[in-house]
């Protein structure tokens, strides 16, 4: 199980490799929220987006002589480039699965790290078992998404800087907005919370539809997603809670929060236009919330987490045609 030791050795281990991103801020978004709202921008991070710190906490950690021998991941393409690029700088191979509806700015971004890339079917193939006949083949060893407590350590890293920004910033209290798919990032930073600034809470938030975490919390019981596609926020669309994320979740975390999709659009074109950074849809759900759900959060200011900012052309135009 991850725990605040963890997620320090694992800060030590990313040392400079990876960026301590800023905390942003703009009136007019404070103006729409009601509050004051800070922007954790884990968009302009390695990679762009927060999963370059789990991927080089997981592959830093593997034993060397195993280490050689590469790495296997599955991922949409933030995980991917994550693993990918951590594999590159560690000089060993990298094999990725990723779904063929995969968006193309990511699926260009992992390739162009060096990886090798093999496509699944999300409704039809066995994803599991194609990377595990591939990973016994080649004597690859698995880098999970978030279900791992590497990876969760090495997401918590962002709750690390979190708690100093706020804290420099003269924030003690908040409710912190994390972008939810399987609980990485979310439990990581819930933990990173608990040890090192009490007075912010983590809360989970989803795309309408895709909100397996709201229910699961309230329910107090894992509950799965009916489906697993069908949603632009495609970087945070998982079945349910991981076995390992969801414990930290329910004892850390407030009640989930649940944004449509054209208030994730909305909220993209109002931080490209206002902060000057560009957010894809998953990654923008927490300031969605944050603006949209001002009545949810507790407090005089909301933190939330700008989790990637991998997007396609196509969907960032619309995006900017809500920009009003």
């Amino acid at each position: 199980m991850s725990d605040i030791d963890m997620i320090r050795a694992a800060r030590a281990r990313i040392g400079t490799h990876l960026r301590r991103t800023p905390i942003l801020s703009s009136p007019a978004l404070d103006a729409v929220a009601g509050r004051r709202v800070l922007v954790k921008a884990e968009c302009l991070q390695v990679t762009g987006s927060f999963k370059a710190r789990g991927g080089w906490s997981a592959i830093s950690a593997i034993p060397e002589e195993r280490r050689a021998r590469g790495v296997i991941a599955f991922s949409s393409g933030n995980h991917a480039q994550g693993v990918a690029h951590a594999a590159r700088e560690h000089g060993i191979p990298a094999v990725i699965l990723m779904p063929k509806d995969a968006p193309r700015a990511k699926v260009d971004g992992t390739r162009a790290l060096g990886a090798e890339i093999v496509h699944f079917d999300r409704e039809t193939d066995d994803r599991d078992a194609m990377g595990a006949a591939l990973a016994e083949k080649r004597g690859l060893t698995l880098v999970k998404p978030f279900d791992a407590p590497l990876v969760i350590a090495g997401q918590g890293t962002a709750g690390l800087e979190i708690a100093e920004q706020a804290a420099d910033l003269g924030v003690a209290e908040a409710d912190v907005l994390v972008c939810c798919g399987g609980g990485g990032l979310t439990a990581g930073i819930a933990l990173a919370l608990e040890a090192e600034a009490p007075g912010l809470r983590v809360r989970p938030c989803e795309p309408d539809g895709f909100d397996d975490t709201a229910r699961s919390l309230a329910a107090g019981e894992i509950r799965r997603n009916d489906r697993l596609n069908g949603s632009i926020c495609d970087a945070i669309i998982t079945p349910q809670p991981g076995d390992i994320t969801f414990p930290i979740l329910k004892r850390l975390c407030g009640p989930g929060l649940v944004v449509t999709e054209d208030e994730v659009l909305r909220a993209m074109a109002l931080a490209f236009r206002h902060l000057k950074i560009v957010i894809e849809p998953g990654g923008a759900v927490a300031l969605a919330a944050a603006l949209f759900r001002p009545e949810a959060a507790q407090g005089d200011t909301v933190i939330a987490v700008a989790t990637g900012g991998n997007v396609d052309a196509p969907i960032f135009a619309r995006a900017l045609e809500r920009a009003t």
